[in-house]
């Protein structure tokens, strides 16, 4: 039973039969490109709807449960380095998996999770599934990379990966909406609890994970396609020097642990994550600092994640059209403009200033989003398509790193320095930032794309 769980998990043989007429192939092609990103942008809403999902009714749910504020943020906390570790981990074994097995399994599992977990009174329990939630969660991005690697050009990749992001925006929305029916519900019937949320969440994870079974494939060659490289004739040059026969953990060790830039941008990223999380976790605290009225903050804050799609986007245009798929010019812009974005916030946030209030804290989400989702198609590039997933999974242990810098730190900077203390400490990462995604500039440049 368990060999058989694990052969699952295999990837998939080449095709028997190999494409070789050039019009079939680039018909195949786009069919199965089109295909496999609706796929992965559905799955990964939906990954963000079934963990996203307890932050629209935190206040509930602490109520519900009787735990503490403080048993709520060692639940958040310890989840969250779940994931972050899990990241890693389900890199590395997504690397070695069907893609289409991997990115399923991992959203099923989630959701099974999300039907059982409001009904939970325990607090050891609650910490226990709801970290075993997150670590199942961690098995949403990496394969996803592998696709990107092993479908687009480096030429095209930016544009497609950071169109693709924009399905986070997508999941919390979703989860944000069940969230807002049920507990509007709740006052009209009686029939309706706040479980509902979960349950709700978890039956639509189950029905997108049975889709992704019969939607997604696993490479190229596991349906007679030739390489994406030999397709569209761009070859990055240290895929070309990777050895053939080489194991995976020669691989890992070469072309992730030891691979200087690799830990450089990963480090770039937790600059990025501090300023996406303090964003996102103290906004609106120090927006009610500055006597904003209770009700304008949410509507306030909810541009952030909303234009933050669209800077994602744009980012991966301006990478893929103007810089011809090299990322480092495109992540310089917008850290410097997320550092003004931040020193403005500061300054203008207030009844006083509601249109630039609103205007510098969607900004913050519009240049925070580039260099989030181009740190890692930098990273896809300067790995190799066998060790990719495992080196965005690295890159995505060390963001979390920074997410949590960003609640324990930020807090103890606010205390001490105050929201000045705060903000400063943002520009302060985006600096950091910039020096640290300057570095691979000429490596990005000689490796990217050497055309046939």
């Amino acid at each position: 039973m368990l060999r058989k769980f694990i052969d699952w998990f295999k990837p998939l043989p080449d095709a028997a039969e190999k494409i070789t007429d050039p019009q079939e192939i680039t018909k195949q092609y786009k069919r199965w490109r089109l295909r496999l990103f609706i796929s992965a942008y559905i799955g990964y809403a939906m990954y963000y709807v079934t963990r996203q999902n307890l932050n629209p009714i935190a206040h509930v749910f602490k109520e519900e449960t009787g735990i503490t504020n403080d048993q709520f943020g060692l639940m958040v906390s310890i989840s969250l380095i779940a994931y972050g570790i899990g990241k890693f981990v389900s890199g590395m074994l997504a690397d070695k998996s069907n893609i289409r097995v991997f990115l399923a399994f991992g959203l099923m599992a989630s959701s099974v999770i999300n039907l059982f977990f409001g009904y939970l009174t325990s607090f050891f329990l609650l910490v226990l599934f709801w970290t075993l939630n997150q670590s199942f969660q961690s098995m949403g991005f990496p394969p996803i990379a592998r696709i990107f690697a092993y479908w687009f050009s480096p030429k095209e990749r930016a544009s497609k990966w950071t169109l693709w992001a924009s399905a986070h925006t997508v999941g919390i929305s979703i989860a944000a909406i069940i969230a807002a029916a049920v507990l509007k519900l709740m006052d009209i019937t009686p029939l309706v609890h706040w479980q509902y949320v979960f349950v709700l969440s978890g039956i639509l994870g189950l029905i997108t994970s049975f889709y992704i079974l019969r939607s997604v494939t696993d490479t190229p060659a596991s349906v007679g396609l030739p390489p994406v490289e030999e397709y569209t004739g761009c070859q990055q040059l240290v895929t070309k020097q990777a050895s053939e026969g080489e194991s995976y953990w020669v691989l890992l060790r070469k072309y992730v642990l030891t691979n200087k830039y690799i830990w450089i941008l990963s480090v770039a990223f937790l600059c990025v994550y501090f300023v996406r999380y303090v964003t996102l976790s103290w906004a609106a605290i120090f927006l009610d600092t500055r006597e904003l009225s209770k009700a304008s903050i949410p509507l306030i804050f909810t541009l952030n994640p909303l234009v933050g799609a669209l800077g994602g986007i744009t980012a991966g245009i301006l990478t893929d059209k103007v810089f011809h798929g090299r990322c480092t010019p495109s992540n310089v812009i917008y850290f410097v403009l997320l550092a003004i974005s931040a020193y403005c916030f500061y300054l203008f946030a207030g009844p006083n200033h509601l249109f630039l209030t609103g205007f510098f804290i969607a900004a913050l989400g519009f240049f925070v989003d580039g260099p989030q989702n181009l740190i890692n198609v930098q990273i896809s590039l300067l790995t190799t398509k066998e060790s990719v997933a495992a080196a965005c999974g690295f890159c995505g242990l060390f963001g979390y790193i920074g997410g949590f810098l960003a609640g324990s730190g930020a807090s103890y900077i606010l205390t001490h320095w105050g929201w000045a203390g705060v903000f400063n400490s943002c520009i302060g990462a985006c600096v950091v930032g910039v020096l640290l995604v300057m570095t691979a500039w000429k490596k990005e440049n000689q490796d990217i794309c050497k055309t046939k």
